[in-house]
Protein backbone atom coordinates (compact mmCIF):
# COMPACT_ATOMS: atom_id res chain seq x y z
CA UNK A 1 0.00 0.00 0.00
CA UNK A 2 2.72 2.49 1.15
CA UNK A 3 4.63 1.15 -1.88
CA UNK A 4 1.23 2.48 -3.98
CA UNK A 5 1.17 5.56 -2.70
CA UNK A 6 4.85 6.66 -2.96
CA UNK A 7 4.77 5.93 -6.63
CA UNK A 8 1.22 7.47 -7.25
CA UNK A 9 2.71 10.71 -5.46
CA UNK A 10 6.03 10.47 -7.80
CA UNK A 11 4.44 9.92 -11.07
CA UNK A 12 1.86 12.89 -10.59
CA UNK A 13 4.86 15.32 -10.20
CA UNK A 14 6.45 13.71 -13.60
CA UNK A 15 3.41 13.95 -15.54
CA UNK A 16 2.62 17.41 -14.43
CA UNK A 17 5.91 18.38 -15.53
CA UNK A 18 5.52 17.23 -18.97
CA UNK A 19 2.36 17.80 -19.61
CA UNK A 20 3.49 22.32 -19.17
CA UNK A 21 2.79 23.79 -22.02
CA UNK A 22 6.30 25.90 -22.62
CA UNK A 23 6.50 29.15 -21.11
CA UNK A 24 3.16 29.31 -19.08
CA UNK A 25 4.30 29.51 -15.62
CA UNK A 26 1.10 28.76 -12.59
CA UNK A 27 3.09 31.08 -10.29
CA UNK A 28 5.15 34.33 -12.07
CA UNK A 29 7.79 36.51 -10.54
CA UNK A 30 6.52 39.27 -9.39
CA UNK A 31 9.10 40.53 -7.25
CA UNK A 32 12.30 41.08 -5.54
CA UNK A 33 13.44 41.82 -2.33
CA UNK A 34 16.98 42.90 -2.50
CA UNK A 35 18.90 42.62 0.20
CA UNK A 36 20.85 45.15 1.45
CA UNK A 37 25.17 45.65 0.49
CA UNK A 38 26.75 42.51 -0.27
CA UNK A 39 24.96 39.96 1.48
CA UNK A 40 23.61 36.78 0.31
CA UNK A 41 21.62 33.97 2.16
CA UNK A 42 17.89 34.58 2.77
CA UNK A 43 17.65 31.22 3.95
CA UNK A 44 14.23 30.99 5.76
CA UNK A 45 11.49 33.49 6.33
CA UNK A 46 8.86 34.49 9.20
CA UNK A 47 6.40 36.66 9.71
CA UNK A 48 4.98 38.75 12.97
CA UNK A 49 1.23 38.36 14.02
CA UNK A 50 1.05 41.18 12.87
CA UNK A 51 1.47 40.14 9.20
CA UNK A 52 4.65 41.93 9.19
CA UNK A 53 8.30 41.19 7.64
CA UNK A 54 9.51 38.64 5.96
CA UNK A 55 12.21 38.04 8.65
CA UNK A 56 15.47 36.72 7.80
CA UNK A 57 18.78 35.40 8.80
CA UNK A 58 21.65 36.15 6.25
CA UNK A 59 25.66 35.59 6.02
CA UNK A 60 26.74 38.09 7.99
CA UNK A 61 25.05 36.44 11.11
CA UNK A 62 22.34 39.45 11.08
CA UNK A 63 18.25 38.83 11.23
CA UNK A 64 16.53 41.34 9.09
CA UNK A 65 12.96 42.50 8.78
CA UNK A 66 11.49 43.61 5.43
CA UNK A 67 10.03 47.06 6.26
CA UNK A 68 8.24 47.22 2.58
CA UNK A 69 9.82 48.87 -0.91
CA UNK A 70 10.55 52.20 0.39
CA UNK A 71 12.61 51.13 3.29
CA UNK A 72 13.77 47.43 2.55
CA UNK A 73 15.47 45.56 5.46
CA UNK A 74 16.44 46.65 8.38
CA UNK A 75 18.17 45.58 11.13
CA UNK A 76 16.50 43.55 13.84
CA UNK A 77 18.63 40.61 15.57
CA UNK A 78 21.90 38.96 16.11
CA UNK A 79 22.63 36.02 16.74
CA UNK A 80 26.19 35.84 17.84
CA UNK A 81 27.45 38.15 21.30
CA UNK A 82 30.87 38.28 19.60
CA UNK A 83 30.21 39.91 16.71
CA UNK A 84 31.34 43.20 15.51
CA UNK A 85 29.79 45.44 12.81
CA UNK A 86 33.12 46.25 11.31
CA UNK A 87 34.51 42.41 11.03
CA UNK A 88 31.10 41.03 10.62
CA UNK A 89 28.53 43.35 8.21
CA UNK A 90 28.19 42.49 4.75
CA UNK A 91 30.27 39.01 4.91
CA UNK A 92 29.76 36.65 3.18
CA UNK A 93 33.07 34.72 4.46
CA UNK A 94 32.03 31.12 5.46
CA UNK A 95 35.49 31.11 7.74
CA UNK A 96 33.87 33.89 9.82
CA UNK A 97 30.64 32.56 10.46
CA UNK A 98 31.12 30.34 13.50
CA UNK A 99 32.12 34.14 14.77
CA UNK A 100 29.31 36.07 13.34
CA UNK A 101 27.26 33.98 13.86
CA UNK A 102 24.19 32.25 10.50
CA UNK A 103 20.75 32.42 11.27
CA UNK A 104 19.10 29.93 8.95
CA UNK A 105 15.58 28.22 10.26
CA UNK A 106 13.42 30.67 12.07
CA UNK A 107 9.49 31.04 13.05
CA UNK A 108 7.67 33.23 15.42
CA UNK A 109 5.51 31.98 18.62
CA UNK A 110 2.53 34.35 18.19
CA UNK A 111 1.02 33.98 21.55
CA UNK A 112 4.38 35.43 23.36
CA UNK A 113 6.10 37.61 20.17
CA UNK A 114 8.82 35.27 20.24
CA UNK A 115 10.94 34.60 17.36
CA UNK A 116 13.21 31.42 17.38
CA UNK A 117 15.72 30.47 15.17
CA UNK A 118 18.32 28.22 14.30
CA UNK A 119 21.95 29.10 14.26
CA UNK A 120 24.20 27.18 12.05
CA UNK A 121 26.84 27.26 14.26
CA UNK A 122 25.63 28.47 17.92
CA UNK A 123 22.47 26.22 18.39
CA UNK A 124 19.13 26.79 19.28
CA UNK A 125 18.25 30.73 20.34
CA UNK A 126 15.18 33.17 20.72
CA UNK A 127 14.44 37.14 20.91
CA UNK A 128 11.73 38.84 22.09
CA UNK A 129 9.73 40.74 19.57
CA UNK A 130 12.15 44.26 19.82
CA UNK A 131 14.85 42.66 18.54
CA UNK A 132 18.59 42.89 19.82
CA UNK A 133 20.52 40.16 20.93
CA UNK A 134 19.40 36.85 20.85
CA UNK A 135 19.57 34.24 23.70
CA UNK A 136 20.83 30.67 23.38
CA UNK A 137 18.58 28.48 24.45
CA UNK A 138 20.45 25.04 23.58
CA UNK A 139 23.60 24.20 22.41
CA UNK A 140 23.81 20.43 22.92
CA UNK A 141 21.21 17.82 23.45
CA UNK A 142 22.03 14.69 25.20
CA UNK A 143 25.41 16.19 26.01
CA UNK A 144 26.35 16.29 22.67
CA UNK A 145 27.18 19.54 21.28
CA UNK A 146 25.42 20.85 17.83
CA UNK A 147 27.25 20.90 14.80
CA UNK A 148 25.14 22.27 11.81
CA UNK A 149 21.82 23.11 13.17
CA UNK A 150 19.28 24.08 9.72
CA UNK A 151 15.53 24.29 10.53
CA UNK A 152 12.86 25.32 12.78
CA UNK A 153 9.10 25.27 13.37
CA UNK A 154 7.24 26.09 16.29
CA UNK A 155 3.47 24.41 17.80
CA UNK A 156 1.77 27.57 17.69
CA UNK A 157 -1.10 25.37 20.01
CA UNK A 158 1.37 24.66 22.66
CA UNK A 159 4.69 26.76 21.84
CA UNK A 160 6.83 23.50 21.55
CA UNK A 161 9.82 24.24 19.19
CA UNK A 162 10.91 21.55 16.27
CA UNK A 163 14.34 22.00 15.09
CA UNK A 164 16.48 20.05 12.77
CA UNK A 165 20.50 19.25 12.75
CA UNK A 166 21.60 18.24 9.69
CA UNK A 167 25.11 16.55 11.07
CA UNK A 168 27.15 15.40 13.74
CA UNK A 169 30.16 15.46 11.53
CA UNK A 170 29.80 18.52 8.95
CA UNK A 171 29.52 22.14 9.48
CA UNK A 172 27.20 24.67 6.96
CA UNK A 173 30.82 25.51 5.32
CA UNK A 174 31.29 21.84 4.46
CA UNK A 175 27.79 21.91 2.61
CA UNK A 176 29.06 20.72 -0.44
CA UNK A 177 31.34 17.82 1.04
CA UNK A 178 28.30 17.08 2.81
CA UNK A 179 25.90 16.21 0.19
CA UNK A 180 28.69 14.50 -1.74
CA UNK A 181 28.78 12.25 1.21
CA UNK A 182 26.41 9.60 2.72
CA UNK A 183 25.63 11.20 5.63
CA UNK A 184 22.89 10.00 8.44
CA UNK A 185 23.82 11.66 11.08
CA UNK A 186 21.22 14.34 10.83
CA UNK A 187 18.36 14.47 13.66
CA UNK A 188 15.05 16.01 15.06
CA UNK A 189 14.86 17.55 18.04
CA UNK A 190 12.08 19.06 20.22
CA UNK A 191 12.83 21.89 22.80
CA UNK A 192 9.98 22.48 25.79
CA UNK A 193 9.63 26.46 26.32
CA UNK A 194 8.29 25.22 29.72
CA UNK A 195 10.65 22.89 31.24
CA UNK A 196 13.87 24.15 28.71
CA UNK A 197 14.94 20.54 27.75
CA UNK A 198 15.24 19.38 24.68
CA UNK A 199 14.71 15.57 23.52
CA UNK A 200 16.19 13.96 20.37
CA UNK A 201 12.90 12.31 18.82
CA UNK A 202 14.32 10.79 15.87
CA UNK A 203 18.04 10.42 14.68
CA UNK A 204 19.81 8.39 11.93
CA UNK A 205 18.44 10.94 8.70
CA UNK A 206 20.12 12.06 5.45
CA UNK A 207 20.59 15.53 6.29
CA UNK A 208 17.61 16.97 8.03
CA UNK A 209 16.88 20.33 6.91
CA UNK A 210 13.40 21.65 6.35
CA UNK A 211 10.90 21.04 9.61
CA UNK A 212 7.32 21.19 10.08
CA UNK A 213 4.77 20.42 12.70
CA UNK A 214 0.54 19.95 11.50
CA UNK A 215 -1.93 21.54 11.97
CA UNK A 216 -3.62 19.45 14.80
CA UNK A 217 0.08 19.08 15.98
CA UNK A 218 -0.36 15.23 15.76
CA UNK A 219 2.63 14.91 13.74
CA UNK A 220 6.08 16.49 12.08
CA UNK A 221 8.02 16.37 8.77
CA UNK A 222 11.34 16.10 8.22
CA UNK A 223 12.99 16.75 4.70
CA UNK A 224 15.82 14.89 3.85
CA UNK A 225 17.95 16.22 1.92
CA UNK A 226 19.92 13.43 0.28
CA UNK A 227 17.67 10.97 0.35
CA UNK A 228 15.15 12.77 -1.21
CA UNK A 229 12.55 12.08 1.16
CA UNK A 230 10.45 13.64 3.55
CA UNK A 231 9.76 11.53 6.87
CA UNK A 232 6.69 11.63 9.29
CA UNK A 233 6.87 11.79 12.81
CA UNK A 234 4.24 11.03 14.96
CA UNK A 235 4.01 12.92 18.23
CA UNK A 236 0.36 11.74 19.07
CA UNK A 237 -2.32 8.55 18.06
CA UNK A 238 -1.92 5.19 17.99
CA UNK A 239 1.70 5.58 15.98
CA UNK A 240 2.85 7.91 18.56
CA UNK A 241 6.64 7.78 18.98
CA UNK A 242 7.01 6.11 15.39
CA UNK A 243 8.41 7.54 11.90
CA UNK A 244 7.87 6.58 8.59
CA UNK A 245 8.21 7.76 5.16
CA UNK A 246 5.72 10.74 4.40
CA UNK A 247 6.88 10.80 0.83
CA UNK A 248 9.75 9.95 -1.75
CA UNK A 249 10.58 12.74 -4.14
CA UNK A 250 11.81 13.35 -7.44
CA UNK A 251 14.24 15.81 -6.07
CA UNK A 252 16.08 17.75 -3.28
CA UNK A 253 14.08 18.85 -0.77
CA UNK A 254 14.49 21.87 1.68
CA UNK A 255 12.42 23.62 4.08
CA UNK A 256 8.61 22.64 4.65
CA UNK A 257 6.35 25.22 5.63
CA UNK A 258 2.43 25.14 6.55
CA UNK A 259 0.03 27.30 4.97
CA UNK A 260 -3.66 28.21 6.68
CA UNK A 261 -5.16 25.37 5.38
CA UNK A 262 -2.84 22.77 7.17
CA UNK A 263 -1.01 21.84 3.84
CA UNK A 264 2.59 21.99 3.31
CA UNK A 265 4.99 24.10 0.74
CA UNK A 266 8.15 21.73 0.04
CA UNK A 267 11.35 23.65 -1.50
CA UNK A 268 12.86 21.30 -4.15
CA UNK A 269 15.90 21.51 -5.97
CA UNK A 270 17.41 19.41 -9.06
CA UNK A 271 13.76 18.10 -9.98
CA UNK A 272 13.96 15.45 -12.57
CA UNK A 273 17.73 15.23 -12.66
CA UNK A 274 20.11 13.52 -10.57
CA UNK A 275 22.47 15.79 -7.94
CA UNK A 276 24.13 18.85 -9.54
CA UNK A 277 26.11 22.42 -8.91
CA UNK A 278 24.31 25.13 -8.82
CA UNK A 279 24.58 26.25 -12.36
CA UNK A 280 23.01 23.38 -13.87
CA UNK A 281 19.66 22.87 -11.37
CA UNK A 282 16.93 21.93 -13.45
CA UNK A 283 13.75 23.80 -12.25
CA UNK A 284 13.44 24.52 -8.77
CA UNK A 285 10.13 23.78 -7.72
CA UNK A 286 7.43 24.42 -4.75
CA UNK A 287 5.37 21.66 -4.38
CA UNK A 288 1.90 21.71 -2.01
CA UNK A 289 0.94 18.85 -0.11
CA UNK A 290 -1.97 17.43 1.67
CA UNK A 291 -1.08 16.90 5.17
CA UNK A 292 -1.60 12.81 4.16
CA UNK A 293 0.88 12.95 1.37
CA UNK A 294 -1.50 13.58 -1.95
CA UNK A 295 0.31 16.11 -4.06
CA UNK A 296 -1.98 19.14 -4.74
CA UNK A 297 0.14 21.53 -6.85
CA UNK A 298 3.67 21.69 -8.00
CA UNK A 299 4.89 25.18 -9.22
CA UNK A 300 7.90 25.92 -11.14
CA UNK A 301 10.08 28.73 -9.73
CA UNK A 302 12.17 29.77 -12.96
CA UNK A 303 12.59 33.75 -13.32
CA UNK A 304 15.04 34.46 -9.85
CA UNK A 305 16.58 31.28 -9.81
CA UNK A 306 17.73 30.23 -13.12
CA UNK A 307 21.07 29.41 -11.44
CA UNK A 308 20.31 29.23 -7.77
CA UNK A 309 18.81 27.16 -5.48
CA UNK A 310 15.95 27.80 -3.73
CA UNK A 311 15.47 26.96 0.52
CA UNK A 312 11.88 27.65 1.15
CA UNK A 313 8.35 28.12 -0.17
CA UNK A 314 6.33 30.27 1.82
CA UNK A 315 2.52 30.84 1.31
CA UNK A 316 0.45 33.79 2.24
CA UNK A 317 -2.52 35.81 0.81
CA UNK A 318 -2.02 33.99 -2.47
CA UNK A 319 1.54 34.37 -3.33
CA UNK A 320 4.53 32.52 -2.60
CA UNK A 321 7.52 34.13 -0.98
CA UNK A 322 10.87 32.09 -1.98
CA UNK A 323 14.16 32.15 0.09
CA UNK A 324 17.38 30.89 -1.26
CA UNK A 325 20.47 30.17 1.05
CA UNK A 326 23.04 31.62 -1.98
CA UNK A 327 20.70 34.52 -3.50
CA UNK A 328 21.31 38.06 -2.47
CA UNK A 329 17.26 38.50 -2.47
CA UNK A 330 14.18 36.91 -1.49
CA UNK A 331 11.30 37.09 -3.72
CA UNK A 332 7.83 36.87 -4.50
CA UNK A 333 5.57 35.01 -7.01
CA UNK A 334 1.79 35.49 -7.96
CA UNK A 335 -0.50 33.63 -10.09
Amino acid sequence: MLYILITSAMLSIFIFLLCLPSGVLPFTLFNKLQLPSSITGPESLAFDLKGEGPYTGVSDGRVLKYQGPAVGFTDFAVTSPNRTEEMCDGSIDPALEATCGRPLGLGFNYHTGDLYMVDAYLGLMVVGSSGGIATQLAAAAEGIPFRFLAGLDVDQGNGMVYFTEASTRFQLRDMQELIASNDSTGSLFRYDPQSREVRVLLGGLSVAVGVAVSRDGMFVLVAELTANRIRRFWLGGPKANTSEVFMELLGKPSNIKRNERGEFWVAINNALGPPAPPESLVMPLGLRLSNDGRVLEVAPLVGAYQISAISEVQERNGELYVASLVAAYASIYRT
